[in-house]
């Protein structure tokens, strides 16, 4: 069972390791949410994680096991709209510690606080298109796909891409 906490500027080294860890690279390939065949380079960096967790619409939940070691985050992002949606990133757990519902209790404790700090109303969530088990999950906790597709943002100081034409598709949930 994780016990959740809100990050705090000390944790954005552990925080950026951790996501480029779940997410990049061949420590990835331990997991099954790698990007490792898509994307090269890193998911976040910690003046990204520095930022979000400064702001007063955004904060970063962490997930630690019993003896404090943080295995996995999710940010929060609350859109200023008339809907009041709440968008979540940075899903990320350690690559060894995947399959044991992580992810899914951290979702599920983001959506919770999502309600109670923002009343958010919807929880909405981008996707690369590609990734159909990572969408496949999504979906098995109630989000939905929307008719929303964006091209993926080019950032070459930051990542690059592996193959040509990838999108990110819009999952959403009503909270």
């Amino acid at each position: 069972m994780l016990e959740h906490r809100l990050a705090c500027l000390a944790d954005s080294p552990l925080i950026c390791a951790l996501v480029n860890a779940a997410y990049r690279g061949e420590t990835s390939r331990a997991g099954w949410t790698t990007e490792a065949d898509l994307l090269t380079g890193v998911r976040t960096s910690e003046r990204t994680v520095q930022a979000l967790i400064a702001r007063e619409d955004a904060c970063i939940l962490l997930g630690e096991e019993p003896g404090g070691a943080v295995v996995a985050c999710i940010c929060l992002e609350r859109h200023h709209t008339a809907e009041n949606a709440v968008h979540l990133g940075m899903i990320a757990v350690s690559p060894l510690l995947q399959n044991r519902g992580y992810g899914k209790a951290m979702i599920l404790a983001a959506e919770k606080l999502a309600q109670g700090r923002w009343q958010a109303n919807y929880a909405e969530m981008l996707v690369i298109s590609l990734r159909q088990e990572l969408i496949a999950f999504y979906q098995r906790l109630g989000y939905l796909l929307t008719e929303q597709i964006q091209p993926f943002p080019q950032q070459p100081d930051m990542w690059q891409p592996q193959v040509e034409n990838m999108q990110l598709i819009t999952l959403r949930k009503a909270l």
